[in-house]
């Protein structure tokens, strides 16, 4: 969850910086053109004004009229109707007096009326960082809100001219088809105040078309607003961002090397330097915080500086969010924290069992470095990939691997191999004949792999007939050896051979069975079945030159 929230944080503060460039570079260019047509923008003035104030007339005239009718009036339902008529009136006349002022100053009025005191509360001032962004983006969308709003208004206008035509017709169709002298004075008494009306909204539709048409000329191209928008902020906000940053990276720079400096002066007068004691592991996590919060501190120092609010709002909030999310995180610190201060229940120099294969802790820190000797691979993963594991201390005796590369292993009790790659995620062996197999290697320990490389035995059984069982516990044991020795010599075993024992094993069925056994050092591992055969053939060789009878399986039947 803490990445997602740090990127939608750093998204949304990109994403108001450029809606922040492109707003100033509407402004600038929207500075720029009014200074190439500002005569044809004072004439378009002129007429807006002539129009607001036809249009005041109108209005005073139809509140003349309708208070009039207020006065002859005696009817209380009907005076009602006339007092909310001449009220709206009255809003439209002063919606056209703003209107009129706005235009000929330039200005909005109501940046300069008397605002109210506003009591101080807590939750108003936490969404006041909002504020910055909240302007930028409205200044943003200001030019596209009101190019909808006079469309919008436009719209409407024109529905209500025709409405108010379409009444005027009819009011001179009912005049010309009535003969009644009172449905006459009553109509000519209703034409003047619609007539103002289908005025008044004619007037004002030309007003807003004008708004609309003067919004439209000051319209830029996509390409041209996004490379000034560009220049505009590199220019101003962007070389404050670039200095802030620039401030923020030379901190943690400086705090990293004065550290380096202190651990230098302490390893030199310490004893302890193979190892890194708790105090200097303390004293990087401090040097850690510390500068994390001096850089900080430098960031907003310049941005406050620079009186660059917006900057400044957009720091704070992605650091209160960064904030938030490692509040999140708390216990995970924790845990890191006594992991690096090699207090936790992973330390250094001691034996950890990782992805089934026992590493050893090299060193501590952001980063861990784990090392197992007899794979000759080092592993470096993060260190909140210890969080909830344990290590041990270890006896220098014990084994990290069953084998080494080059080593002859049977796995499954199937055919011998040998080792020829070797990592914590596979073991690949290669058999007498070139077949290569790979195991992974959790698939590999699991097999419990016999490493013939170190010393290995060889059993051979082989058994002599019944009619040699005088001489089969004692006297043909003391020869076989000593053939097999001679013929050991021969063929250049008995450097490699480490031990060698011919004795009586068992009386089978229809043989007394003796058994040879050797050891062999592990470098003749390569030709452990050849050495095999051999001895089953020198058993052979033995029988044959001493006249020694080799049973085979007998069925014999005794006659009652």
């Amino acid at each position: 969850m803490q990445k997602p929230i740090i990127l939608i944080v750093s998204c949304l503060i990109v994403h108001f910086f450029s809606l922040h460039a492109w707003a100033e570079s509407s402004t600038q260019l929207s500075t720029s053109n009014e200074g190439q047509a500002v005569a044809k923008q004072a004439n378009d003035a002129v007429e807006m004004l002539s129009s607001l104030l036809e249009l005041q007339e109108n209005l005073k005239e139809q509140i003349q009229l309708s208070e009039t009718k207020l006065e002859n009036s005696k009817s209380e339902a009907e005076k009602t109707a006339l007092q909310e008529e001449i009220a709206q009136l009255d809003r439209q006349l002063s919606e056209t007096t703003s209107d009129f002022e706005r235009i000929a100053t330039g200005v909005e009025s109501a940046l300069f009326t008397e605002k109210k005191p506003v009591l101080f509360s807590w939750k108003d001032e936490l969404t006041s960082l909002l504020e910055p962004a909240i302007k930028e983006l409205k200044r943003f969308t200001l030019r596209a809100r009101q190019k909808t709003d006079l469309k919008d208004k436009i719209v409407e206008l024109r529905l209500l001219e025709l409405s108010a035509g379409q009444a005027v017709e009819h009011l001179q169709s009912v005049l010309e088809e009535t003969s009644d002298p009172r449905v006459q004075k009553k109509v000519l008494a209703l034409q003047p105040e619609w007539l103002n009306i289908k005025e008044r909204l004619k007037n004002k539709l030309e007003l807003t078309e004008r708004e609309l048409k003067q919004l439209k000329e000051q319209d830029i191209s996509l390409v041209e607003g996004t490379s000034n928008s560009l220049r505009t902020f590199f220019k101003n906000r962007g070389l404050y961002l670039i200095i802030a940053v620039f401030v923020f990276i030379a901190i943690l720079l400086t705090c990293r090397v004065l550290y380096r400096i202190l651990v230098a002066l302490f390893c030199r007068f310490s004893k302890q330097k193979e190892q890194r004691s708790v105090k200097i592991r303390l004293l990087y996590i401090i040097f850690q915080v510390l500068s994390i919060v001096l850089a900080v501190v430098g960031l907003f120092f310049v941005l406050y500086l620079a009186e660059d609010w917006f900057l400044l709002s957009m720091a704070i909030i992605f650091f209160l969010g960064l904030v938030w999310t490692i509040r999140q995180g708390l216990p995970r610190l924790w845990q890191q924290g006594r992991l690096m201060l090699n207090i936790g229940a992973v330390r250094e120099n001691e034996r950890i069992i990782l992805h089934g294969v026992p590493w050893k802790v090299a060193s501590i820190n952001v980063f861990c470095r784990l090392v197992n000797p007899s794979l000759g691979v080092d592993l470096r993963l993060p260190i909140e990939e210890l969080v909830g594991l344990v290590s041990r201390p270890y006896n220098h005796d014990e084994p990290w691997f069953p084998c080494k590369r080059g080593d002859w292993v049977v796995v499954n009790s199937g055919t011998r191999a040998r080792v020829v790659s070797l990592s914590h995620e596979q073991v690949e062996v290669v058999e007498r004949g070139g077949r290569r197999v790979t195991y992974p290697t959790q698939t590999f320990l699991e097999a419990c792999p016999a490493n013939l490389s170190r010393n290995f035995r060889i059993r051979v059984p082989f058994g002599i007939s019944y009619g040699l069982q005088k001489d089969a516990t004692s006297k043909i044991p003391a020869i076989l050896k000593d053939y097999m020795e001679s013929r050991m010599v021969e063929e250049e075993y008995t450097s490699s051979c480490l031990n060698l024992q011919v004795e009586f094993f068992q009386a089978n069925s229809s043989s007394l069975d003796l058994i040879i056994i050797a050891d062999f050092e592990g470098r003749m591992a390569d030709i452990s079945k050849k050495i095999e055969r051999d001895i089953q053939k020198w058993c052979v060789d033995c029988c044959t030159q001493n006249n020694w009878e080799i049973p085979f399986p007998q069925l014999t039947i005794h006659q009652g």
